[in-house]
């Protein structure tokens, strides 16, 4: 394992996206153990843009117009469906106890969608797995999983470490009425403005 490897992928990952944006909601609205839930969907949303890369699918969201416009379309639909959602959403956490999510299932899903449909993401491990890989390495698809699993390992820590950090500033969040609208508001547009982002995005 390369140090080349490690810091790129952290940097990569601790860049703030769509997977850190739900996971930072996630612990500022219901607390650490949603944040947690969250960052667990996004590792897992990871899982089919490695196996494209590493079977080689993502090759067709590369040359494929029509394929990456679906998925990045599906993406965009998905993400302004956050932002409706989370401006929508007027249950008020207490300052005392975290709120359960509605269900782990409901949480993981989202997490896993939201990265799931996120085209840039296949393209991006097609492009940068193989860099670390050579190509005289006798198994290169157990190599590729390898490195897959140590970038969806950090994944998890690092989003986890947002989410608790989100959690650590909750109650003086969530103890001020107007400061928990305007949270949903700038949550709300944040996911409305990575939409607009998406949507003018190209291979």
């Amino acid at each position: 394992m390369s140090i080349e490897f490690l810091l790129t992928s952290i940097i990569v990952v601790a860049t703030p996206g769509t997977g850190v944006l739900y996971t930072l909601t996630a612990g500022l609205s219901r607390g650490a153990r949603a944040s947690t839930v969250a960052a667990v969907g996004c590792t897992l949303g990871i899982l089919p843009h490695m196996v494209a890369a590493i079977t080689g699918l993502a090759a067709l969201l590369h040359t494929s117009a029509l394929a990456f416009q679906i998925l990045k379309y599906l993406g965009v639909a998905y993400l302004l469906y956050m932002a409706w959602s989370t401006l929508r959403d007027k249950d008020s956490p207490t300052v005392d106890e975290e709120i359960a999510p509605p269900s782990v299932a409901r949480v993981i899903s989202s997490g896993i969608l939201i990265n799931i449909l996120n085209p840039k993401l296949t393209i991006f491990f097609f492009a940068f797995l193989p860099q670390f890989v050579s190509t005289n390495e006798p198994s290169a698809s157990v190599r590729m999983l390898e490195l897959s699993a140590v970038f969806m390992l950090l994944t998890f820590v690092v989003f986890v470490g947002y989410g608790v950090f989100a959690a650590s500033v909750r109650k003086h969040v969530i103890s001020r009425p107007r400061g928990l609208t305007w949270m949903r508001r700038v949550f709300a547009g944040s996911f409305a403005a990575l939409s607009v982002r998406l949507a003018f995005t190209d291979r």
